[in-house]
């Protein structure tokens, strides 16, 4: 029956070409005993005229086993190979029973208020909390929420590496000239130190700087030794070099104790001075925007700022790459204790249920709504793309061995029928007037 190889059938279709030559062989020798009975009921009629009841059940079975020998052979090829119209159904007509197999489905089960009829009684973020925060490892070894961390740890690696670095770095300047390079700094940094200046909010950076001159002062009185003095004069006397490098010392350190001291000090009234007018020149000095635009792109631009973000990409790539192959990591261990911990309130929280289902509900309706005719000729499209005498044999194997019934229902419902007639023409013919 089959033009496909054995060898190359699934071990299921295997089984359903045994059924199907089990159930044609079946329906044969019905068609043959029918035909047997009928030739010795017929031979001997004359000496037993109660055998014209078996002959006519026998004709009848004959009948209907060939009635339905024919249907159901026309279903998949021509009868005996002759060219019967309407025969041969399933190959000569595969592509439009694709399209209506493909209309059947956008319509009967692609339907918005289909989809949305069947989420609405399926409790999805409810049966996913429970089968998320589920303590129990399953056969692997691992709890649901840890196989899902695994698994999408897997799918990310899959993604870093499959990623081209170059790409990425080019994708990250991109980005970094579009969003950082590009737009002007100056007038949005003015308004910020502005707005610093206005609240004093810098003060706390200015003690910290004092402090840490004077730490710094304190600890360095030697860097002071010939800092001032070697611009002496050679005739000038030894013990003077010392005293005037001394005296700029100690007066670097009480200039910078006054600062300390005094919230109004000059120095920093000189400070805040100079910072409002740089803030000022920032929003509103073309020649001082451009210097602050300059030294940013000078920044960005430069070479060792891009190896560094290259740098940085790298080291991040592989970071993760180790810790996404580790299931003892911390990413890992996290993912999964987020991942139950979204369960446990998927499966407790009706409010958050609610929502959850009613957004993936409205997904669905819409993806349905919007793509059910892409996703309808999916049918289509297949079947148009397949071989018609294959198509015909993969169909046979799915459903030929149920239609073999149908020839066998077909000899039996036919003897009886033939039985019925003959028996009710010899019943009631002769009652009548001649």
């Amino acid at each position: 029956m089959s033009r496909i190889p054995m060898a190359l059938l699934s071990p299921a279709d295997q089984e359903r070409l045994r059924g199907l030559r089990r159930m044609k062989a079946v329906a044969l020798a019905a068609l043959v005993f029918m035909a047997v009975v009928f030739v010795i009921a017929f031979w001997l009629e004359s000496r037993h005229p109660w055998l014209g009841y078996v002959r006519a059940a026998a004709e009848g079975g004959m009948v209907g086993a060939l009635a339905d020998w024919f249907a159901v052979t026309a279903l998949f090829r021509h009868p005996l190979g002759l060219p019967i119209p309407h025969t041969a159904i399933i190959p000569n007509r595969k592509d439009e029973i694709g399209r209506t197999l493909g209309e059947f489905v956008e319509t009967n089960f692609l339907a918005g208020p289909v989809v949305r009829d069947k989420l609405s009684r399926t409790a999805l973020s409810q049966r996913l909390g429970e089968w998320l925060r589920d303590p129990v490892p399953s056969s692997s070894g691992r709890t649901h929420a840890e196989r899902v961390a695994a698994e999408g740890a897997t799918a990310a690696s899959a993604v870093l590496r499959a990623l081209s670095d170059d790409d990425v770095q080019s994708l990250i300047a991109d980005l970094a000239r579009e969003h950082l390079i590009t737009p002007d700094w100056a007038p949005a940094a003015g308004g910020w130190l502005e707005r610093i200046v206005e609240a004093d909010a810098h003060r706390g950076a200015v003690d910290l700087a004092v402090d840490s001159i004077a730490n710094w002062l304190d600890g360095n009185a030697h860097t002071f030794t010939g800092l001032v003095s070697k611009r002496l004069p050679g005739w000038v006397p030894r013990l003077a070099h010392r005293f005037v490098d001394e005296t700029v010392y100690h007066e670097a350190v009480r200039f910078v104790a006054a600062v300390q001291a005094d919230p109004r000090h000059p120095a920093r009234l000189a400070l805040d001075g100079y910072l409002s007018r740089l803030a000022n020149g920032l929003q509103h000095e073309p020649a001082l925007r451009d210097r602050f635009e300059g030294a940013k792109s000078a920044v960005f631009d430069s070479p060792r700022v891009i190896a560094l973000a290259a740098e940085a990409w790298n080291t991040a790539k592989n970071g993760l790459l180790t810790a996404l192959a580790d299931a003892d990591s911390g990413l890992r261990r996290r993912a999964a204790s987020a991942l139950a911990e979204i369960g446990d309130r998927l499966a407790t929280e009706p409010a958050l249920q609610a929502r959850i289902d009613g957004w993936v509900t409205d997904a669905a309706v819409f993806l349905v709504d919007r793509y059910r005719h892409d996703i309808a000729s999916i049918i289509t499209d297949t079947v148009e793309k397949w071989d018609a005498a294959e198509t015909t044999e993969k169909i046979e194997l799915m459903v030929g061995r149920d239609l073999q019934y149908i020839r066998l229902n077909g000899t039996v419902v036919g003897a009886l029928a033939g039985l019925a007639i003959f028996a009710v023409a010899h019943a009631v013919i002769p009652a009548l007037p001649v």
